[in-house]
């Protein structure tokens, strides 16, 4: 083990960083899922609050101005739509076996409504630097995440 990827132990021996950094984190790894949950559920529940009151009467313009059928309605769906997933990422993490389901079922309800907000609203940015400096590709990423890993 060569000196500049390990540390002196009080022993005088050598620890690696890794190691040193793995015993470090071990007693907040379980909380490690709890922040993106938290966080990927507070910005959606956030997000759908500011859209009320229902319906949302200036992404019902923008809608009806897209040709978007019944936009009173699917506006507050999406409104309904962010502040559920949000609610249910976080919820699911409390429900035991049943939370697993839920909050995959939330990660694709995320899924869903981010892959409408990058069509309808930022067609534009589709794999470009200015998706990956938004917060929307964050938002995608947990969402995706949370529907592959569930509550594992």
């Amino acid at each position: 083990m060569n000196k500049t990827s390990a540390t002196i132990n009080k022993n005088g021996g050598y620890m690696s960083i890794s190691n040193y950094l793995d015993s470090v984190a071990r007693p907040f790894e379980g909380l490690a899922p709890w922040i993106l949950r938290l966080v990927l559920g507070v910005s959606f529940i956030l997000h759908g609050l500011g859209k009320f009151p229902l319906p949302p009467e200036k992404m019902v313009t923008w809608f009806e101005s897209m040709g978007i059928a019944a936009p009173e309605i699917v506006a507050s769906l999406v409104a309904v739509g962010e502040v559920g997933a949000g609610a249910a990422v976080i919820l699911g993490g409390f429900l035991g076996g049943a939370g697993h389901l839920v909050t995959r079922l939330a990660g694709g309800a995320v899924l869903v409504i981010m892959t409408g907000a990058f069509y309808l609203a930022h067609s534009d940015w589709f794999i470009t630097q200015k998706l990956f400096m938004s917060e929307q590709i964050f938002l995608f990423a947990l969402g995706l995440y949370f529907a592959i890993k569930g509550n594992n």
